[in-house]
């Protein structure tokens, strides 16, 4: 387990373990490819940042993830792994997001892209991200970082 102090102050306990946090989180967030390409989305307010966002009523998170990458930047997900966890210790309340990693099989244009501007592909993550304004916070911690080790390990990209 990495604990770290988020952007926020907020206190973030990240694993690469199987539901450390629980069973039925209620956010999720997609580390995305679509062919040789990061494919990321443009937050309104927060600028460029993986898809992801909360688990509805009656939707699993998987289905959220697969239905949150759909909405923010009309791809679809061909495959979808799990890769870990984290918890945000916030000042008000505790946020539980599971971390996924997906291959895109195509990007459909969208009408409207869900408080995003739709898709964004990025041959390669920046090195300075934690000081690239484009950048939304949830991209400048150690869960993104840690994440593309994991994935790299497991897919070699």
């Amino acid at each position: 387990m990495y604990r770290f102090i988020d952007f926020y102050h907020n206190e973030v306990t990240l694993s690469f373990e199987s539901y450390p946090f629980s069973n039925d989180p209620k956010h999720v967030w997609v580390v995305c490819r679509y062919g040789d390409q990061w494919l990321l989305t443009e937050h309104s307010d927060r600028g460029y940042e993986f898809p992801g966002g909360k688990v509805e009523l009656g939707e699993t998170a998987d289905e959220a993830a697969i239905r949150e990458v759909k909405e923010e930047t009309g791809g679809v997900v061909k495959e979808l792994t799990y890769i870990g966890q984290y918890r945000v210790q916030g000042k008000e309340k505790v946020i539980v997001k599971n971390i996924y990693y997906a291959t895109i099989q195509l990007l459909e244009k969208q009408e409207q892209y869900f408080e995003t501007y739709g898709p964004v592909l990025l041959k390669e993550i920046p090195q300075n991200i934690k000081s690239d304004k484009k950048y939304s916070f949830i991209m400048k911690d150690d869960v993104l970082q840690r994440s593309l080790v994991e994935i790299n390990k497991k897919w070699n990209i």
